[in-house]
């Protein structure tokens, strides 16, 4: 099932590539750009000031996206130029399906804050973990949650084979693990804080990075567009460092809170608790050889492999150097 589903999501990606090809040529008077509710950053300050609209110099409409999946699509139907926070699964697999996708900018690091929930009854812990064969799990297919749902269990020894795996979005996982409608719960943000209420995660942030599980999201765009606008996304990406290098000073937390809190649609203990478990690179650090400078492409050809090996996508690509464009990044530095 979970093979068929996502085949059926990269089909539909796939056949809106065409209209994209000719809506891209459209002059840029005003863009549309995806993020995601609960999922509280700094670029939603500037977003709630104004400030990319100022900077720009055009309209920038904001629409928010359950996953990272509906991005791509949403991206390949031209219905949007950048994504905000895309997660790299769901990347990668737009990628290796033949969507010419590029990486921008690494929005955001959080090994703890995308994870997978048991239901408490259940008393299963990494001790046990095994015992996981034969449940049943909600996971959020191409995304971040996914991958770290594979790496986890081929770690424990679990085939997933044996699993009852649903293709759900995180809140509507979240709102099972509380029916007792699944076993297991994977996701991120507020659906995760949620399922938390009614289980345990099987290994922390940390103990996932140690395994070589990184969870990182990024910003997106169609290569077409990218080159089209390079420009545009400077400055866009150069609102984005401002507002996060304006967050890593804690004197305007106070400041900024209240607005990010509002923009994310959470009260703004939530949106703290969350947020702090963020971590948000400079433009220096994302250039540097740990970041897009050559892991990353590196981690998205292991992600892709994962994925080819569970029978989610039926191909990886040779490399995915090309999907990474910097120049639109290394621009913004220098403004």
């Amino acid at each position: 099932m979970t093979k068929t589903t996502l085949r059926g999501l990269l089909a539909a990606t796939a056949t809106s590539l065409a209209a994209f090809s000719a809506t891209q040529a459209m002059a840029t008077d005003e863009i549309t750009v995806a993020y995601f509710l609960e999922w509280p950053m700094p670029f939603e300050y500037a977003k709630q000031k104004g400030t990319y609209d100022e900077e720009l110099g055009v309209k920038v409409n904001w629409v928010s996206f359950e996953s990272g999946v509906k991005m791509s699509a949403a991206m390949a139907s031209g219905d949007v130029q950048l994504s905000v926070s895309q997660g790299v699964p769901p990347f990668v697999v737009a990628t290796s399906a033949g969507q010419d996708l590029q990486i921008l900018d690494v929005a955001v690091s959080y090994a703890d804050n995308d994870n997978c929930v048991v239901r408490s009854e259940l008393e299963i812990d990494k001790t046990n973990a095994g015992e996981l064969a034969g449940k049943k799990v909600a996971v959020p297919l191409g995304t971040a949650a996914h991958y770290g749902f594979l790496k986890q269990m081929s770690h424990f020894g679990v085939d997933v084979a044996s699993m009852d795996v649903v293709d759900m979005d995180p809140p509507d996982g979240a709102a099972a693990i509380a029916q007792g409608a699944v076993d297991m719960f994977c996701g991120w943000g507020g659906s995760l804080r949620r399922a938390l209420e009614h289980g345990n995660v099987l290994l922390t942030g940390d103990e996932k990075t140690e395994l070589g599980i990184l969870v990182f999201d990024v910003t997106s765009g169609p290569a077409g567009w990218v080159a089209e606008n390079g420009d545009l996304v400077a400055k866009f990406l150069k609102v984005t460092a401002d507002a996060n290098a304006m967050w890593a000073d804690e004197a305007n937390h106070a400041e900024m809170l209240p607005l990010i809190a509002k923009d994310a649609g959470m009260d703004e203990q939530a949106t703290m608790d969350t947020i702090a478990t963020f971590k948000f690179p400079t433009v220096e650090e994302q250039l540097s050889a740990g970041w897009l400078g050559g892991n990353a492409q590196t981690f998205m050809k292991g992600v892709a492999d994962v994925f080819v090996e569970a029978g989610s996508i039926d191909a990886a690509l040779d490399t995915y150097e090309n999907a990474v464009n910097t120049g639109p990044l290394q621009a913004a530095g220098g403004m």
